[in-house]
């Protein structure tokens, strides 16, 4: 019976080789991505992403072209990325439905066997960036088009809430950037109702979100309501808005206004943290003198993982526990500085905050960590008893054959270190988000300008990159414009 065994030490050894091997390429291309960015180099980016596709396996595809549509959108190739998050998007809507087998896998293994669908906010965002995709090149229609696709997501979202307090159920920048491209269209009454639930998805989620509702939105909506002689809302607004400064609306088609989209920063991204839980004297030893040889900084290594997985198998009485941990990259921008000259003429402003994606991946994690957590604790008991359980009888079936009574203690030590090493835990996030998300409007009368975005840091001197651009303004157009600032 023990023969039935003595392939197993190869299949444990190249399952163990495996596992370890599938960590890393990830972090290494990010890195690569953020260093493209940072010198201004946004089509190398773009490359790499393209050039990594089948690094991303079958279960990743969603958030492959997640990050290439925001790659290719920051190279200025929105045709393509619109279409690749298209993609994305019918993906997200046919896993709704998943398959019972796919998640037996994964609490057999780790949640890395999970098509990754993004999470809510992600969804939204790709919405989002195929509206300002859209706009950039001018197609208002197909914007708006998106701007209804994405009141419809965020329904269906409040309806699967329900009325838990604190839930991410409505995003300000989905709504806000929606009023902007209505009231560019001249659809003044649905301008008006996106900036109102801009306003309220603003206000129900600042105690998370880290974004209060953007002072220009105010104007906005005082703009707007006067406008439209909406009089007991405007009288509202102004008594809540108190000294808002706002000037009554004059005839748009007299002016051109700019918009300008500034991506700051980086998302925060997500690595492993292990709990190794022993349960003899023995194995806490073990662990114990294991952490404090390698030091901080290098116990979540490939390398490190490796040793403590044979290591932890030979002992064959540790229990691992992967978890998610947020790493968020807070930017340094605080503002930016747009002006626009002309021959004779200087119009500026600065922009103002309208999403900390960082905040809404906090808000995300944290209300799934005690499941994931839970799940996660299952899963390596489980593991452990399957090791155990091969241990236990390729000793029985050893019997008192020397020879074969090694191969059982051989089997079982892999089995165990195999159980250790497959544990990992889930780290896809869509990582090319930047950290914050700034957005500056400004109305000027029709001409030639050139417009200047200086990044503004947060001790209040420059900082990163200012860019340039001439532009020709028609009057009643809107042009909206992308920055990308990594600092």
């Amino acid at each position: 019976m023990i023969a039935r065994h003595l392939t197993f030490p190869f299949l444990c050894l190249s399952g163990l080789a495996l596992a370890l091997s599938a960590c890393g390429p990830a972090s290494n291309r990010y890195a690569l991505i953020e260093e493209s960015l940072r010198a201004g180099n946004v089509q190398r980016a773009d490359q790499i992403v393209e050039e990594a596709h089948k690094d991303y396996d079958a279960k990743s595809q969603v958030l492959y072209r997640m990050d290439r549509g925001m790659t290719l959108h920051l190279a200025g190739r929105y045709e393509e990325s619109t279409s690749v998050l298209e993609k994305a998007e019918q993906m997200v809507e046919e896993l709704y439905t998943r398959r019972i087998s796919t998640h037996t896998k994964a609490f057999l293994y780790n949640d890395t066997e999970l098509p990754f669908e993004g999470a809510p906010y992600e969804q939204v965002m790709l919405n989002v960036l195929k509206a300002l995709n859209y706009a950039v090149t001018g197609n208002l229609q197909d914007a708006l088009v998106e701007a209804r696709r994405v009141d419809h997501r965020l329904n269906v979202l409040a309806d699967q809430v329900g009325d838990k307090p604190d839930a991410y159920k409505d995003d300000g920048l989905a709504r806000y950037l929606s009023g902007i491209l209505y009231e560019a269209a001249g659809e003044l009454n649905d301008a008006f109702i996106a900036y109102r639930k801009a306003y309220d998805a603003y206000l129900a989620a600042q105690t998370w979100s880290r974004t209060p509702p953007p002072p220009m939105l105010r104007t906005d909506l005082l703009r707007i309501t006067d406008a439209l002689h909406v009089t007991d809302e405007h009288a509202q607004y102004r008594q809540a808005f108190g000294d808002t400064p706002w000037q009554p609306p004059s005839d748009p088609q007299q002016f051109a206004q700019v918009v300008v989209v500034s991506y700051n920063g980086a998302a925060p991204r997500k690595e492993d943290q292990f709990l190794d839980l022993p349960i003899s004297l023995d194995a806490l030893r073990l662990v114990l003198v294991s952490k404090q040889l390698q030091g901080g900084s290098s116990a979540n290594s490939r390398e490190a993982r490796a040793v403590e997985s044979v290591l932890y198998g030979l002992n064959g009485r540790v229990v691992r526990v992967a978890l998610p941990r947020l790493v968020p990259r807070k930017t340094a921008v605080a503002i930016e500085q747009v002006s626009l000259g002309g021959a004779d003429r200087a119009y500026g402003t600065h922009t103002e905050l309208v999403q900390d994606i960082s905040a809404l991946a906090a808000k995300q994690f944290s209300d799934q960590f005690n499941s994931v957590a839970v799940k996660a604790v299952a899963r390596a008991a489980v593991k452990y008893m399957a090791a155990e359980g091969v241990a236990r009888s390729t000793r029985a079936a050893a019997g008192r054959d020397a020879t074969a009574h090694l191969i059982a203690l051989l089997v079982g030590s892999l089995a165990k270190a195999l159980a250790i090493s497959t544990e990992e835990a889930d780290k896809r996030i869509w990582q090319t988000l930047p950290d914050e998300i700034h957005v500056a409007r400004l109305w000027v009368p029709p001409g030639s300008y050139e417009l200047f975005v200086r990044p503004i840091g947060k001790g209040g001197g420059p900082i990163g990159r200012e860019t340039v651009r001439a532009v020709t303004l028609r009057a009643g157009e809107t042009r909206f414009f992308t920055e990308r600032v990594m600092p």
